[in-house]
């Protein structure tokens, strides 16, 4: 086990593994980030073939850890993401989630503005400090 989620060593699907759910997962991240099949192959390193195999459920072949790691890398998720939603069954909720991601992406926007009002509040206090100086 690590990080308390087993190991894929043996071949074949088993009955505490839920495909379906990684692949409505990778389906449903896929069609958010208008990425195809060829480029998240391309960037996750993992072949066409293994990710159509995985968008359709994976039926029949067991799929390694490794590579939902390198898809779930790909696709902008923790590393463990699609090993958590092959166990838990569902979608996790946390890191990765559209919601979350909208706001982080808010607080990032927040947070520019913030240095840019800091940046006009110091230009502001060196015209006043110029100012006292040539009184």
């Amino acid at each position: 086990m690590t990080n308390g989620v087993p190991v894929h060593t043996a071949r074949g699907p088993r009955l505490d593994e839920d495909w379906s759910a990684v692949a409505d997962a990778v389906n449903a991240r896929m069609a958010h980030e208008r990425i195809g099949q060829k480029a998240l192959a391309d960037v996750s390193g993992v072949s066409v073939a293994t990710l159509r195999r995985i968008q359709h459920g994976a039926h029949g072949r067991r799929v390694q850890n490794t590579t939902l790691t390198a898809i779930a890398r790909a696709l902008d998720w923790p590393d463990d993401h699609l090993i958590r939603v092959l166990h838990a069954g569902g979608t996790p909720t946390g890191v990765g989630q559209p919601a979350e991601r909208e706001i982080l992406a808010g607080i990032g926007r927040v947070e520019q503005q913030l240095a840019e009002v800091s940046r006009r509040l110091a230009a502001i206090e060196e015209l006043v400090a110029a100012r006292l100086v040539h009184r």
